[in-house]
């Protein structure tokens, strides 16, 4: 039996036996640094005679009672079972136990702030790490009632599911350090993986908004206290506010819990989680210097995907793993919808295009994609599948069944989803059955294509005129990969655009728009023939499909020319999608793409858009461009970008994105003085400023670039002596190019496991960014000789993280470094072991594959 590992089957079996009446949690937060005590009382009924167990991940378990008889903790608990046998009608278990706190942002995290030296605590239970704070039947279909009682320090504050009751005095308790005792009210019906327990001296801002049903909802924003000048609550509050009316009218039912608290919370593996009426978040989402648009864009979105989990996810949840999808497909899809209709986010859809469904292609191109309804055996796959597929294709999926059945017939099943099927859980099937019934639609049919077969279909249109330029034939042509030969059926828009002079300018606009179904290898569009062949013709204008699109090479050429002068953002962002997916599968040169970004970059207008750009920008630079012209190739574009940002409106975003990429991208002797002049003042940019992370961002770029070291890292840590400021100096130093810093990095993200996640995260960063690849060499044999025994050891996140961040993908082409090589023999010596990291390192290993393949295609340019 795996050491901490659940099987859907046991999980089955469990579910069959067992109903689970009730949970008492009392955990004592007052015993320690390291540890705490717990103990739960859980009332369940069962199959007379049977024999099953309950999970708990503990340093120490006390004691075990099982209907009044004393258990030897030494006989029954061992991994992550308490084993129970010889199981009454009805049954009173009770555990004490002591656990652990961790760093690594499961179970219940201990943060210490810097600022003042005090301790902050948070939950975070999904997947399965309830069990390591009391003990719990740990599946999502053992569904119960949750009373917490927690024993804290007097002065702090203590958030749960339900609301924060009047804190009585511990008995016996200090008059030096007086504890206090919050003996909460039993929640809804829950699964155990969104309860929450958030514990410190939080602070922030409460407010309330009047539910759909007439109850008054409180509302709650908290976050540490040395933040709490940064925490703008009002625009999280109004935020809430309006998603909770649009959720309310969507989804034809009143909020389900009686509180909303929003706690934004340190060293955060995730951007949140949906804890039900305790929500946590990602602390970078207090912003305590100005970020893009983007960012904040982000935020929205999350606050609103969040949201929608209390319905979907929290109030009706999924059976077993393998449904996950529905949880997070519908937050994303929901969460976009609410924000382009009921917020300032009215370009949300194109957010989507850019951010999400780039995801969700990229996810679903490599080797180990799956369908949107995944395989899910046990704990080990769900870990590593909150992926692009789950979360974005399937959102992208969801938005094509609503324009195919019909949006008020989708949210028609969705109200009765949620009335029939209210604090239980549900299959697919529960799900469609409704939208069939709404509908009148048959979607056996549309489930099979699209959420039981993996891949994504490439579209390419297939163009023939005559001499006066008039269309003779028009086609659209589905392609297949050959791992995935699924013909699927499109409804999809073409869009003709033609250059067209104006008071402004040239400017493109639309000329012809067919709207059709696509399907099978071959599509003809007659409605085209015969009209004169526009300038640039865009399959999947309105970005209605989920597929690839190709653009002719008269329609690239009216791109690179003439990109900027789209009237609208979105059919601009499917032609920049289209250009980079031609990119990354070779049929575009790297350096055509670099031209294309930066001759285009100053006309883009969406923040998010321009974010996603920066970031396909350096991956080009540093992934696609062949190798014998990749140094001049990044030197040129870094000076590109420094003359983009002088050209940028003061103070605008695109200023502020622009200084950021040209700091990471900055290497030649001129470029670090550049950044060297903005970082000591002696250069000024109209409209920006030069507040903490960004100084930070400009000295870290030193570093790297052998300008600045240890004593500056040091001297700003002193100026910046916060939790970020020490995330900060971690990259910073792991960045420092020398093979010494590069050794103690390494040192600590692999072989030593006190590094807390947030500073894994940065010391990541920081060590694979480098001038000189060759500090990355020796690490190649060093990953391949460490990454089993990190996978084993360590806490999910953090594993992913190392598995992923130190992959040695930049050295993909250095010479005498064959990477494609090395990693077979290593995926071959692994064999069947730790699937879940076999998995990940052939994702890592097709981004060499392809990297190689698109280099090639630039090399051909010449």
């Amino acid at each position: 039996m795996p050491a901490e590992n659940l099987t859907r089957d046991e999980a089955q079996e469990r579910a069959a036996l067992l109903s689970v009446t009730s949970y008492q949690v009392a955990l004592d937060l007052t015993t320690g640094p390291t540890t705490f005590t717990s103990s739960t009382v859980i009332r369940f009924s069962a199959s007379e005679g049977a024999a099953t167990f309950v999970d708990l991940i503990a340093p120490t378990v006390r004691a075990v009672t099982l209907n009044g008889r004393e258990l030897d903790p030494a006989v029954v608990f061992a991994d992550s079972r308490i084993q129970l046998e010889g199981l009454a009608a009805q049954n009173e278990l009770r555990v004490e136990a002591e656990c652990a706190y961790t760093n690594t942002g499961e179970g219940l995290h201990r943060f210490v702030d810097p600022v003042d030296e005090e301790v902050y605590l948070y939950s975070q239970f999904e997947v399965a790490d309830s069990r390591r704070v009391f003990a719990v039947f740990e599946q999502p279909d053992l569904k119960s009632v949750f009373t917490f009682t927690v024993t804290a320090p007097a002065y702090w504050r203590v958030i749960s599911n339900s609301p924060t009751p009047v804190a009585t005095p511990a008995p016996g308790t200090s008059t030096d350090a007086p504890s206090a005792v919050w003996s909460f009210a039993p929640t809804a019906v829950l699964s155990s993986y969104v309860t929450a327990i958030v514990a410190g001296p939080y602070t922030g801002e409460t407010g309330e908004l009047t539910s759909s049903d007439g109850r008054t909802i409180p509302l709650g924003v908290f976050c540490r206290a040395s933040l709490a000048e940064h925490l703008d609550t009002e625009n999280i509050l109004d935020l809430t506010r309006r998603g909770f009316a649009f959720y309310e009218e969507k989804f034809g039912r009143a909020y389900p819990y009686v509180k909303y608290d929003q706690i934004f919370v340190p060293e955060f593996n995730a951007g949140a989680m949906e804890n039900a009426g305790a929500v946590t978040f990602r602390e970078s989402y207090v912003f305590r210097s100005k970020v893009p648009e983007a960012v904040i864009e982000r935020r929205a979105i999350t606050i609103l995907h969040e949201l929608a989990h209390m319905w979907f996810g929290d109030l009706v949840t999924m059976r077993w793993w393998n449904d996950l999808w529905l949880n997070e497909s519908f937050a994303e899809y929901a969460s976009a919808l609410a924000a382009a209709e009921a917020t300032q986010w009215t370009g949300a859809w194109t957010t989507f295009s850019s951010m999400e469904k780039s995801w969700a292609y990229r996810q679903d191109q490599l080797p180990s994609t799956h369908p949107i309804v995944a395989e899910i055996r046990d704990l080990a796959d769900v870990e590593v599948n909150f992926d692009g597929i789950t979360y974005a294709k399937g959102a992208s999926v969801l938005r094509q069944l609503v324009a195919w059945v019909g949006e008020d017939q989708f949210f028609d099943g969705v109200k009765a989803y949620f009335a029939k099927h209210a604090y239980g859980n549900t299959t697919l099937r529960d799900l469609l059955t409704e939208l069939e019934a709404a509908s009148g639609r048959d979607l056996s049919q549309w489930s099979g294509l699209w959420l039981e077969r993996a891949g994504v279909t490439l579209l390419r249109p297939e163009i023939t005129t005559d001499a006066d330029g008039v269309i003779t034939s028009f086609a659209v042509l589905q392609e297949v990969p050959a791992a995935h030969p699924v013909q699927r059926p499109h409804r999809l828009a073409i869009g003709g655009y033609d250059v067209v002079d104006g008071d402004g300018g040239a400017r493109l606009e639309r000329t012809v728009r067919v709207e059709l179904d696509v399907d099978g290898a071959r599509t003809e569009v007659p409605e085209l023939v015969g009209r004169r062949r526009p300038d640039l013709v865009l399959v999947n204008d309105d970005d209605l499909a989920y597929a690839k699109v190709r653009l002719d090479p008269r329609s690239l050429a009216t791109a690179t020319a003439h990109l900027g002068s789209f009237p609208a953002d979105l059919p601009r962002t499917l032609v920049w999608a289209a250009a980079w997916d031609m990119t990354r599968d070779g049929e575009l040169a790297g350096r055509d793409f670099i031209d294309l970004v930066l001759g285009n970059l100053a006309h883009e207008t969406n923040s998010s858009v321009v974010l996603v750009l920066l970031r396909q920008l350096s991956t080009t630079l540093d992934m696609f461009v062949a190798e014998e012209h990749r140094v001049a190739t990044s030197a040129a574009a870094g000076d590109r970008l420094w003359t983009l940002v002088e050209g940028a409106a003061a103070g605008s975003d695109t200023e502020l994105q622009l200084v950021k990429a040209f700091a990471v991208r900055a290497q030649t002797p001129g470029q670090l003085d550049a950044i060297a002049a903005l970082l000591d003042g002696t250069r000024v940019l109209d409209g920006l400023t030069i507040d903490t992370d960004l100084r930070w961002e400009l000295l870290t770029a030193l570093v790297a670039g052998g300008r600045a070291g240890e004593a500056e890292i040091t001297a700003a840590l002193v100026v910046d002596a916060t939790a970020s400021g020490e995330r900060e100096a971690a990259g910073a130093r792991a960045a420092i190019p020398t093979t010494e810093a590069k050794a103690a990095a390494w040192h600590a993200m692999v072989e030593d496991d006190t590094l807390p996640n947030a500073l894994l995260e940065t010391s990541i960063g920081g060590f694979v960014d480098v001038h000189d690849r060759a500090l990355l060499v020796p690490y190649v044999e060093a990953y391949f000789a460490s990454i089993e025994q990190v996978w084993a050891t360590r806490g999910n996140d953090m594993a992913q993280d190392i598995a992923q961040g130190l992959y040695p993908t930049e050295l993909a082409a250095y010479p005498g470094v064959d990477l494609l090589t090395r990693t077979d023999a290593w995926l071959t010596e692994l064999g069947d072991r730790q699937p879940g990291l076999r998995r990940m390192v052939v994702e890592n290993r097709d981004a060499v594959r392809r990297a190689l393949a698109a280099q090639d295609t630039d090399r051909a340019r010449g």
